[in-house]
């Protein structure tokens, strides 16, 4: 019996504000949606040029903003269920830990 083909990570973009605790609860819940599902994590400051370019673009209501394979997906709290509802359309669970990076 083989087992199905590994799905290709969802690349998640954190634009972090400082001292933002809704962003640190991001972070946090996206590294444990990572043990489940395949995800690519990045944060972003949100004093960086990158950072600046984002929230000139997606324009969020409040931090931190969420950018889900280049789409805008949140800002504020991160909705947990409504992202595991678009990891179960897109991806195969996993078990293998989520890339974070800074």
């Amino acid at each position: 019996m083989t087992s199905p083909p590994e799905s290709a990570p969802v690349h998640v973009t954190v634009v972090h504000a400082p001292a933002c605790h809704l962003c640190e609860d991001a972070v946090d819940a996206l590294a444990d949606l990572g043990q489940r599902w395949p995800l690519t994590v990045r944060v972003v400051e949100l004093e960086s040029t990158e950072g600046a370019l984002l929230v000139a673009q997606h324009r969020p209501a409040m931090n931190p903003l969420v950018v889900v394979d280049g789409a805008y997906f949140s800002s504020g709290r991160l909705p947990r269920k409504k992202l595991v509802k678009l990891l179960t359309g897109r991806v195969l669970p996993s078990a293998s830990a989520s890339a974070v990076s800074v």
